[in-house]
């Protein structure tokens, strides 16, 4: 039998997770940062906004500010150890990309880098931020858009038979997905 265990706030909040391990990257006077983000998500379509939770006592959080942009990296499982190492170390302690000799692609739009590893990347420009709690949540315009054109169907819809994403599950532990079903249910398979 299962057992409900209710707390008074939020306890370890972590029940939310797992969530998709991105990197966020940015440049801001020739300072470059790398930083692990499972605090994202899409916001609108038209126009294309995507945001971004990150706390003020992170070193990105600065150059964000001063650049205006930002790039959001999606990884695959094969790149955990690097998402775990960008994540756990400051950039203001060490160039992030060189210590851990993190292969770039060239963006299109900003000036943030593209992360060779990533199997899909939206270079974004800052709209909007506001602080929430202990993050400020950083909107941003996506201004262009890299993927791998082998890792999406048609639809551009994730392939996860050809690309594992790598998942969050907080306190520094990290999974992919095991047997895969994927189940298509449209409105008309959805009776109400």
């Amino acid at each position: 039998m299962a057992t409900v265990v209710s707390v008074s706030g939020a306890g370890q909040f972590l029940h939310h997770y797992p969530k998709l391990a991105t990197v966020v990257t940015v440049k801001a006077e020739g300072r470059e940062n790398a930083l692990a983000i499972a605090w994202h998500c899409a916001l609108s379509f038209n126009p294309p906004l995507y945001g971004v939770a990150i706390s003020p006592k992170r070193f990105s959080y600065e150059l964000i500010l001063e650049s205006k942009e930002f790039a959001i990296n999606f990884l695959p499982i094969e790149s955990v150890k690097l998402i775990a190492a960008v994540g756990r170390t400051s950039g203001r302690e060490f160039n992030k990309f060189e210590r851990f000799q993190i292969a770039t692609a060239k963006p299109m739009k900003i000036s943030a880098p593209i992360l060779g590893d990533a199997y899909a990347a939206y270079e974004c420009k800052l709209v909007a931020h506001h602080t929430y709690g202990d993050h400020e949540w950083f909107v941003g315009e996506v201004v262009a858009t890299h993927y791998l054109k082998e890792a999406f169907d048609a639809h551009e819809v994730l392939n996860v038979e050809k690309i594992k994403p790598a998942f969050y599950l907080g306190n520094d532990l990290y999974a992919e997905l095991g047997k895969i079903a994927v189940h298509h249910l449209g409105r008309e398979d959805v009776k109400y």
